[in-house]
């Protein structure tokens, strides 16, 4: 069982979403789709800090962390390595898998430019960011692309279209 642990900014309130469950969901059908699948029965608590923020709060810490001032639709921040992935179904303490940070223009931005919902794409960003926490990355094109045909059957398993093949029909 994944926990999340939600702080959420009231703009995000204000749209009546149940952002702890969705982030549950997406979460789990992430770990699906990884090598660790072993952590959807982990032993122990596996917790995820979310925070659903504004994007000058995304934009500093964007800045502060990868020097790039300017604010970004998801960042996360991964706190187990590898091993301690690999023991998470082992009793123990809660793993921490890390904190993820969300920032609401951005994501409404890039939902309205691509023509899709708003929850559906903050789902999508839950579910890459939960793969970075998992070691999962994009910085060449093999990891782009085993990274893209995860997330892309983790929404499939959320009732959640292609977004990729959505974007390059959008264009």
């Amino acid at each position: 069982m994944i926990e999340i642990s939600l702080d959420a900014d009231p703009e995000w309130d204000s749209r009546g979403t149940q952002w702890e469950d969705i982030a549950e969901k997406a979460a789990l059908a992430a770990v699906h789709q990884s090598a660790f699948t072993h952590i959807e029965s982990a032993a122990r608590p596996v917790e995820i800090s979310l925070k659903l923020a504004k994007n000058d709060e995304v934009q500093a810490l964007n800045a502060q962390w990868r020097g790039k001032d300017k604010p970004t639709n998801v960042l996360s921040f991964p706190m187990a390595n590898a091993s301690q992935l690999e023991a998470a179904s082992e009793a123990g303490p809660a793993l921490l898998l890390g904190d993820m940070i969300l920032a609401f223009e951005t994501c409404r931005d890039e939902a309205d430019d691509k023509g899709i919902g708003f929850v559906d794409h903050a789902t999508h960003l839950m579910v890459h960011g939960v793969l970075h926490l998992l070691g999962y990355d994009h910085m060449d094109d093999d990891e782009a692309e085993d990274m893209e045909a995860r997330e892309i059957r983790a929404l499939e398993m959320l009732g959640i279209a292609n977004p990729y093949s959505l974007a390059a029909e959008a264009h």
